[in-house]
């Protein structure tokens, strides 16, 4: 996952570990400013932006203001940087390993499973026999090793710009990076963006997109030709994920959302969500949209290409962990009160998203 979050350590940690990162007096952030602790009693009325405990990491994010996630630090194991970005691997007391990007949270050993499993079952499990399959970014490998479970998918491309990144979480996140490993994956180091200029109309059947921050209304990405491009590549009928912003965003229309994705790629488009712990909010959301196509529109709200929780094929070393899709595909669907109004999936020829909702007895919000 990419995020707009800032992390930081606290300044006794870092001395003994001998690392060292800039301060705000020192360079800016682009993901946001950097303040040390001041112990003084006038503290808050010197623009305090959080504070720091000795032995803790602290990630904020100045689109989320006044709050804070914080992991207790065991140890610092790798920090680098490659060509476009900061890396850093740390050993948490309760969450594992952590990979950190940039200074934002990407990922940890204990909750990866939640974002992995959903963002690319949600899609894959709601069109007919997926046989070829795009991510742009997801270079830790965890979505590509969701995708190896399924068994229809006969070519799975990436593109991922950065080596670095990709080699690190190789060397400490085995069990994530598995997904290098199966033979069907093809890695193009490449930007996204441009490789789908390459690309032929009607290409791939499911493109999962893990490059960019959650999109919301107003989105960068809605002012440039990407998802033009992603709608050109993929299949009449095919489907498209990508991180959305989460429910608790402040002044977050999910409606908005929705028409913006609509008028782009024509055929269906649901908000869905998941919880992640160590994400802001602790829930981060997923847009799915379809193309349109002669046959049925596609219906992301009930799965009709379902796979078995417990069954094990492709490159991982267990079964699923988080999703099934007896059960928790729907309830990704299911919105709480303040969100429903007036939101609504466009399904042609359907009930709304907020209709099924109110139907599903198997959805608890």
């Amino acid at each position: 996952m990419t995020g707009t979050t800032n992390g930081i350590i606290s300044s006794e940690v870092l001395k003994d570990l001998k690392v060292d990162f800039p301060r705000k007096s020192e360079t800016g952030s682009r993901n946001g400013d950097q303040t040390e602790f001041d112990s003084s009693s006038d503290q808050k009325t010197k623009g305090l932006d959080h504070p720091q405990i000795p032995g803790w990491f602290a990630e904020h994010c100045r689109i989320w203001p006044g709050q804070a996630h914080f992991l207790e630090v065991e140890k610092i194991i790798f920090q680098g940087k490659s060509e476009y970005q900061n890396m850093m691997v740390f050993q948490s007391s309760s969450y594992g390993k952590v990979f950190v990007l940039d200074g934002a949270l990407q990922l940890t050993e204990k909750d990866e499973c939640a974002y992995q499993e959903m963002i690319t079952h949600l899609p894959l499990c709601s069109i007919p026999n997926p046989k070829k399959v795009l991510l742009i970014g997801g270079g830790d490998g965890g979505i590509l090793r969701e995708i190896s479970r399924h068994a229809s998918v006969e070519q799975i491309h990436i593109c991922e710009i950065d080596t670095m990144l990709i080699n690190v979480y190789k060397e400490y996140f085995p069990e994530i990076a598995i997904g290098y490993e199966d033979s069907r994956v093809i890695l193009h180091v490449c930007d996204g963006s441009e490789y789908l200029t390459t690309v032929q109309s009607g290409t791939f059947d499911a493109i999962i997109i893990d490059a960019f921050d959650p999109i919301r209304p107003g989105h960068e990405l809605f002012e440039g030709p990407f998802f033009e491009l992603v709608a050109k590549a993929l299949r009449p009928g095919g489907a498209m994920c990508i991180q959305a912003e989460s429910l608790w965003f402040q002044q977050f229309s999910v409606q908005h959302l929705i028409d913006d994705c609509h008028r782009i790629f024509k055929g269906s488009a649901s908000y869905a969500w998941t919880t992640v712990p160590t994400y802001p909010s602790g829930v981060i959301g997923f847009m799915l949209c379809s193309t349109e196509s002669e046959g049925p529109s596609v219906d992301f709200i009930h799965p009709i290409n379902p796979i078995d929780p417990d069954q094990i094929f492709g490159v991982a070393k267990g079964p699923l962990k988080f999703y099934n899709s007896a059960e928790v595909h729907a309830a990704a669907f299911c919105l709480p009160t303040f969100a429903k109004k007036p939101a609504h999936s466009h399904i042609p020829s359907t009930r709304s998203q907020v209709d099924d909702n109110t139907d599903n007895e198997d959805c608890h919000i």
